[in-house]
C-alpha cells in the first residue's frame, strides 16, 4: 500500500501546534472554553435553573452551579433520552453512551451530542495521532490501515425514543466515522458493531488477520485476547510476524501496565511503540506526548472546561475548586469537567495527580470510589454489596467481611477476579456460591457482564476462604484496629489481598 503519511502529515502537525499552544497558554483557553459552553448552554432547562445568563467568569461558575455526579442529573437525561428538547445542551440529543458506575441503578447513559462528538471526541482522537506523529518523524502510520476495537449498541434501557441510540462509546464512534476513515480501518462496521462475541472474535481475526496493520486501537485487555487469537490463526509467534508493519498502539481505558509484560511476550520490542489516551464517555481529556513519561498532556483543545477538587473536598456541593491555571504540581484532585455534552461541574469519578504545570500533565491516580477496572468492567462497591447479599440469600451463607481484587492475565491464564470472603455461616458448597456470585455480579453490573461473555476476556471469580479473625489480624498489622474498622472491599491492585493472603 502506497504511503500516503507524507501528505497527511501536515494536517496533524497543524493540529500539534494548537494541542501545545492552548496547553502553554491554559488559562485563556480554558476562559474561552467557559464562554462558550455557558453561552451555549443558557436556555437549556439546566441553564436556566442555574442562571447561567448572569454567570461571567470562573468565580461566578464556583458560586452558582453545584458539582455534581450521575444520580443528580439521571432525571434529566430520561428526558433527553425521551425526546425531549433543549435539557442539558441546546437541541435533541439521539445518542447516549452505556456505562456502569453509579449507585442508583445499573447504567448511566452519557449524552453524545454532535458537538460532543466532532468537537472532543474525534478531535481528542485527531490528537492523539498529532502527538505520536510528533514524536516519531519516520513514522509510516498511513501506509497501512488501522485497526479499532468496537462495541455495540446492546443497552439495559427498554424502550428509548424512536430515533435514540444506546450503547458503547466506541459504537457510536465508529458508526458515526466519517467515512472515508473506512478505506483505512478494519473490521467492517457490520463486524466492529457486534454484539455477540462469539460470533464477533472469529469474524475480527479473519478480517484482522491478512491485511497490512500499521496502528492499533483499543483496552488493552480486550485487545490481547484479539492479538492471541490472531498469532494463534496464522500458527506465528509473535503479532509482528503477522503484521511487519505495526508500529504503535494507542491505549486507554483502564491501565496498561499489569499487561506490558504479556505484550512484550507477543510483540517485537524494535519495533513497537505504545501511546497512552484518557477518554472515557464523559469526553477525551488527556494523550501522552512525551516518550519516556507516563505522564499526560491535558487537552485543551477539545471543548472541555477543567476543575480541580482537592480531595478533603470530594463531597462539597460547592467545593474551593481550582482551574488549570491554579493547580499545584504533586498535588492529588478530583477532576470535574464541564463539556458540551451537557456536562455541568461533572465529578467524573477520578483522581489524577499533577505532573507538571504550563504545560498541565497529569498522571491518573486512582478513582475517588473504591472499585475494581483492571479489565474494563468497573466494578463498584455497591455492585459488590448487592451480588454477595444476593448470593447469602440464595445459599443460605452469611458473610462477615470480605474484599476482592483482580488476579492479571498470565501466560495462558486469563484475567479473573480473586473473592476472600471471610464466613458467619459457611455455605455447603463453596464452588456454588461462587458460581452464584459471579452471575449475580452479571446481574448488577453491565460491563462486567460484558467482559465475562463466553469467558472471552474475564474468566469466572475465583473464591478464597478466610480463616476466622483474619481481617481482624490484617486491621491489627496496619494499626486500624479498633476506631478505623475499615475493611477495603475492592481494590484495583493486589497490596491489600496480597497482605491478608499471608495471615492465613
Amino acid at each position: 500500500m502506497f504511503d500516503f503519511t507524507p501528505l497527511i502529515r501536515p494536517y496533524f502537525n497543524r493540529r500539534a501546534s494548537i494541542m501545545k499552544h492552548d496547553a502553554l497558554n491554559a488559562d485563556i483557553a480554558q476562559q474561552k472554553t467557559l464562554g462558550f459552553l455557558l453561552n451555549k448552554g443558557r436556555k437549556t432547562a439546566y441553564g436556566e435553573r442555574y442562571g447561567f445568563d448572569s454567570i461571567k467568569n470562573a468565580d461566578d461558575y464556583r458560586r452558582h452551579v453545584p458539582v455534581i455526579t450521575y444520580p443528580d442529573i439521571r432525571d434529566y437525561v430520561l428526558r433527553m433520552v425521551n425526546g425531549e428538547r433543549d435539557i442539558l445542551w441546546p437541541g435533541l440529543t439521539a445518542r447516549f453512551a452505556q456505562s456502569s458506575g453509579t449507585s442508583d441503578g445499573k447504567s448511566k447513559y452519557i449524552p453524545l451530542t454532535p458537538d460532543s462528538l466532532n468537537l472532543t471526541h474525534y478531535r481528542g482522537a485527531a490528537d492523539s495521532v498529532a502527538a505520536y506523529l510528533d514524536l516519531y518523524r519516520d513514522s509510516r502510520l498511513f501506509s497501512g490501515r488501522s485497526f479499532i476495537l468496537g462495541g455495540s449498541f446492546g443497552n439495559t434501557l427498554d424502550t428509548p425514543h424512536p430515533g435514540v441510540k444506546v450503547g458503547d462509546l466506541s459504537a457510536h464512534l465508529i458508526d458515526k466515522i466519517n467515512p472515508a476513515a473506512n478505506l483505512v480501518r478494519v473490521p467492517s462496521k457490520s463486524t466492529a458493531l457486534l454484539e455477540d462475541w462469539h460470533e464477533k472474535l472469529p469474524r475480527l481475526v479473519k478480517e484482522a488477520a491478512d491485511n497490512n496493520i500499521t496502528n492499533i486501537s483499543g483496552v488493552p485487555s480486550w485487545f490481547l485476547t484479539v492479538l492471541k487469537e490472531i498469532i494463534r490463526y496464522k500458527g506465528a509467534t509473535t503479532i509482528h510476524d503477522v503484521w511487519p508493519n505495526l508500529e504503535v498502539f494507542f491505549h486507554g481505558g483502564i491501565a496498561f501496565g499489569p499487561y506490558r509484560e504479556e505484550y512484550d511476550m507477543i510483540t517485537d520490542g524494535n519495533h513497537m511503540r505504545y501511546l497512552e489516551t484518557y477518554n472515557a464517555s464523559e469526553g477525551f481529556f488527556a494523550v501522552q506526548d512525551k516518550i519516556d513519561s507516563h505522564a499526560l498532556l491535558l487537552l485543551m483543545d477539545v471543548v472541555i472546561y477543567y476543575e480541580f477538587v482537592p480531595l478533603d473536598h470530594i463531597d462539597d456541593p460547592f467545593p474551593p475548586s481550582l482551574t488549570a491555571s491554579e493547580v499545584m504540581p504533586g498535588q492529588i484532585y478530583g477532576l470535574v469537567i464541564s463539556s458540551c455534552n451537557g456536562l455541568w461541574r461533572y465529578m467524573i469519578g477520578d483522581t489524577v495527580r499533577v505532573e507538571s504545570v504550563n504545560p498541565l500533565r497529569i498522571t491518573i491516580a486512582g478513582r475517588t470510589k473504591s472499585f475494581i477496572n483492571a479489565f474494563g468492567e468497573e466494578l463498584m462497591v455497591f455492585n459488590a454489596d448487592a451480588a454477595i447479599r444476593k448470593t447469602c440469600e440464595a445459599t443460605g451463607a452469611t458473610v462477615v467481611n470480605y474484599t476482592a481484587a483482580p488476579v492479571y492475565t498470565h501466560g495462558g491464564s486469563k484475567g479473573h477476579h480473586q473473592w476472600l470472603v471471610e464466613f458467619g455461616h459457611r455455605p455447603d458448597d463453596l464452588d456454588a456460591f461462587a458460581d452464584i456470585l459471579d452471575r449475580q455480579l452479571t446481574v448488577e453490573n453491565s460491563d462486567y457482564q460484558a467482559k465475562r461473555s463466553g469467558n472471552i476476556f474475564l474468566d469466572r471469580l475465583e473464591l478464597t476462604e478466610a480463616t476466622p479473625g483474619q481481617f481482624e489480624r490484617w486491621l491489627a498489622s496496619t494499626g486500624k484496629l479498633g476506631g478505623q474498622r475499615k475493611i477495603p472491599r475492592l481494590s484495583n491492585d493486589r497490596q491489600v489481598i496480597d497482605a491478608l493472603l499471608q495471615l492465613r
